[in-house]
């Protein structure tokens, strides 16, 4: 939360009037001026320090949980590192399932999911190659995604899988299409008209459904 969409997400939140726990490894002082809960040295990465973090909210009910935590680092075939990948798949898959899964309890009957994988994952979508192990990640997370939304559905809990653009961050070099604030928006935006009926579906933050 303490950069990128997830700051974005953290200031639009919280403008609108809702009450905002931001989780991240390094607080900073965008962050702090937000006027969020902020809850640092989380790394979606450790057992320990996620289950840190369902210690440190306590009985506070939560809403809406958006899990955006994500690494890339590019590759390609002859250049693919086999323990980045199984990095990549610590943060972007499992990172997702280790926080949704302690927070469980925390999740309120009826509320709301979203976790942020990317377009990239969509093997239908995929025409260009390259990015093995940012792909195949974020592949993983969207059915890690399918499988909570049959999971937590008996709660009335909606799961949403959400793209947010190529978005100009740090993450990316600053390179991409819109600024993390129009990215924010929209993703704002296709969160809120999430529901029951569109559980465990893939969106892009202008607002359509990705093909998986």
């Amino acid at each position: 939360a303490n950069r990128g969409i997830g700051l974005e997400l953290c200031h639009q939140y919280a403008a609108r009037g809702d009450d905002v726990i931001a989780a991240c490894r390094h607080t900073n002082p965008e962050l702090d001026a937000v006027g969020a809960r902020v809850i640092d040295a989380i790394d979606v990465a450790d057992d320990d320090s996620v289950e840190a973090l369902a210690a440190a909210l306590d009985e506070q009910s939560i809403d809406l949980l958006i899990h955006n935590a994500g690494i890339l680092r590019g590759d390609n075939l002859d250049t693919v590192d086999f323990d980045a990948m199984l990095e990549h798949f610590n943060v972007n898959s499992i990172g997702p399932l280790r926080v949704i899964r302690a927070l469980r309890s925390r999740l309120r009957d009826g509320a709301k999911v979203g976790i942020v994988t990317s377009r990239v994952g969509s093997i239908d979508d995929n025409t260009s190659g390259g990015n093995y192990a940012y792909r195949v990640s974020k592949t993983a997370a969207n059915m890690i995604g399918r499988n909570l939304s049959h999971d937590l559905a008996a709660r009335g809990i909606a799961v949403s899988l959400l793209h947010p653009g190529h978005v100009r961050t740090e993450m990316t070099g600053g390179n991409g299409l819109i600024d993390a604030a129009d990215s924010a928006r929209g993703l704002i935006a296709v969160m809120d008209a999430q529901s029951m009926e569109t559980t465990g579906t893939f969106w892009h933050a202008e607002g359509y459904q990705l093909p998986w």
